[in-house]
């Protein structure tokens, strides 16, 4: 670690950083020889399949953002292979701002998530990063207990189908609240700039539909599902573009949904952390179960 820092700089401060599912976060403090100081963040990825391939594919894709314009954290150093790391990690730079969760707010934050989806959208790299992977089947969604059994069925039909053709795009594979700071001072701005998009450990080649479809699905989650079916459109407000069809479009948003009935527990637990005590495992079930009712009735 002190040999990516500068002559004369040292560790005075660490902290912990909250709200990840897959690894641990920490804010570290550099003391410089003028007295000042400078923050960095560690990201390690103890015990867990696939972390030399996540941690090259996210130092790629820091490389890539340098210079576009996208809010995205600066790469310092990666030990993929935890050559000299007792774990497998990424050191970058620290970007200012905080996520927002609460529901407060969120008329002025949707349109911003909308807009810097599609600058992210809009980039084209000279090397694609790989194809998307699917996050779930037909056959391991996890239907809740309770949950609109016909509703259900349905959805579950829809992604059996194979998917629907699309035009390729940059996607970051985990765009939703979670992974956005926002600029929260004054407090009476309710965060009204985005300050960084962190996570790109997922970055992959595919429709756009995909992203947005994913950003739905976590609004839908924390503040209920009328806001995980406005996402697209401010997406295409945004100047996004989306498949033509309404039955391709279904494909990729209930595509997404069912693949959180499989993780309800993980998603949930990080948003009770972070203030949101009322997400129950039950209570993000509930809403699941709303969402994916809603994308089937919103069908006809």
């Amino acid at each position: 670690m002190s040999r990516h820092l500068e002559v004369g700089e040292r560790i005075v401060r660490t902290e912990a950083l909250h709200g990840g599912i897959t690894a641990e976060m920490r804010r570290l403090t550099i003391g410089r020889p003028d007295g000042g100081t400078r923050d960095l963040v560690l990201r390690t990825f103890v015990n867990v399949e696939h972390a030399e391939d996540w941690l090259n594919r996210e130092a790629g894709a820091l490389t890539l953002l340098t210079g576009t314009g996208v809010p995205a954290p600066g790469l310092v150093a990666v030990d993929p292979a935890a050559a000299h790391c007792e774990y497998p990690s990424l050191l970058m730079t620290h970007l200012a701002g905080r996520t927002v969760l609460d529901d407060e707010g969120l008329e002025t934050r949707v349109p911003l998530l909308a807009r810097q989806l599609v600058a992210i959208h809009a980039l084209r790299p000279a090397e694609r990063p790989r194809e998307y992977v699917a996050w779930t089947t037909a056959d391991t969604v996890v239907t809740p207990k309770g949950a609109d059994a016909a509703a259900w069925a349905a959805a579950i039909d829809v992604i059996r189908r194979p998917a629907p053709r699309y035009e390729g795009r940059f996607l970051h594979r985990d765009f939703q609240p979670g992974n956005v700071l926002f600029d929260v001072s004054p407090p009476e701005s309710a965060g009204a700039r985005i300050t960084g998009v962190v996570d790109w450990a997922a970055t992959s080649w595919g429709p756009t539909d995909l992203d947005v479809a994913h950003c739905s699905t976590n609004l839908a989650l924390l503040h209920g599902p009328p806001w995980g079916l406005r996402f697209a459109e401010a997406y295409e407000e945004a100047g996004g573009v989306l498949a033509a069809a309404a039955s391709e479009r279904l494909y990729w948003q209930v595509r997404d949904g069912l693949a959180f009935s499989e993780e309800v527990q993980l998603v949930a637990q990080p948003w009770r952390e972070a203030g949101r005590a009322e997400l129950t495992k039950r209570a993000v079930e509930e809403r699941l179960d709303a969402y994916v009712t809603a994308l089937m009735d919103a069908l006809g």
